[in-house]
């Protein structure tokens, strides 16, 4: 069942919102703040929805409300019975310290058909659109993979360039793409950003590879859903207490790897609004009594890719 494209505007208009909201803490080295404000107003738009929505990957468990927390209904409690993916802030360091890339992401499906990834850490492998099927997999070597993508582009490894989190668990990942000569792109944070950017021709990124958030992977899933890319991941657990809160949730194999059908299964929505200036959209522009946002908006169904600029009034 394809979700109702009437519902695009609504949640694009969600992020829009909480975007602006994590506008107002620009620069002011105060990300709980930015953050509170990215969920407030993501909430309240929300609840002015007719659905039946749920949060399926959220920002914290119930007892850490007033977050957007895993559990947590929303909408008019009318209409079709939805799951949500949300980060209201993707980048709250960014919002903090005024840098580019921060954004606020959303991803919907009808009920059911989104992964319930704990918070726990998560690997990823990603690539765009122009591959075969199976080129990448988790459980090849990193020198495999590269391999793989460079013989298929017709290069050697040298041009092609992998983005990846700056991060000390990375540093053997590191070691062997300059070993290959690999050119990397390093981000320090924002990785649903750096994953959808093997799906931008203008970024010139081969590859994401690397671990962070669960669920980061599941909103960037959502949307190299709707672009027609490849990306498998697996669940990474730092304690017995994250296994069972992956088993309490429903995640029997723990050791599974998911790819991208099944961490988004048929139709889904998908938006991200910028905070900041960034590689996929432009940040907030304060415009007196409204304000100025783009967006990037994904559904998967009617194969809508675009970006949008709206006026919002505060």
């Amino acid at each position: 069942m394809n979700l109702d494209k009437s519902l695009i505007d609504a949640f694009s208009l969600s992020t829009q919102r909480a975007a602006y909201g994590a506008s107002l803490f620009k620069g002011k080295n105060d990300k709980i703040s930015a953050d509170q404000a990215a969920v407030d107003e993501m909430r309240n738009s929300l609840n002015k929805i007719n659905m039946k929505g749920r949060i399926v990957i959220g920002e914290g468990e119930l007892d850490k409300a007033p977050m957007l927390y895993v559990g947590e209904k929303l909408g008019t409690l009318t209409g079709d019975e939805l799951d949500i993916a949300v980060d209201p802030l993707e980048g709250t360091n960014f919002t903090a310290k005024n840098l580019p890339n921060a954004l606020s992401v959303i991803a919907v499906t009808k009920k059911g058909n989104l992964l319930h990834a704990p918070e726990t850490y998560m690997e990823k492998i990603a690539v765009g659109s122009d591959y075969p099927p199976k080129i990448i997999d988790l459980d090849f070597s990193l020198k495999k993979n590269i391999e793989s993508v460079a013989d298929f582009k017709k290069v050697t490894p040298d041009k092609i360039v992998v983005c990846t989190l700056k991060r000390p668990r990375h540093d053997k990942i590191v070691n062997t793409l300059n070993d290959m000569g690999v050119k990397i792109n390093f981000i320090s944070d924002g990785d649903v950003s750096g994953v959808i950017s093997v799906a931008d021709p203008n970024s010139k990124i081969d590859m994401f590879i690397g671990t962070g958030g669960g669920p980061e992977g599941v909103l960037a899933a959502a949307a190299l859903s709707c672009l027609n890319c490849q990306m498998q991941t697996r669940l990474v657990y730092q304690d017995e207490d994250e296994k069972l809160r992956a088993k309490k949730i429903g995640i029997k194999d723990l050791n599974r790897k998911y790819n991208i059908d099944e961490m988004i299964k048929d139709d889904v929505i998908f938006c991200a609004t910028g905070v900041t200036d960034g590689d996929i959209v432009s940040g907030i522009r304060d415009k007196g009594d409204s304000f100025e946002s783009e967006t990037f908006v994904l559904h998967k169904s009617s194969k809508i890719n675009k970006k949008v600029v709206s006026r919002v009034k505060k």
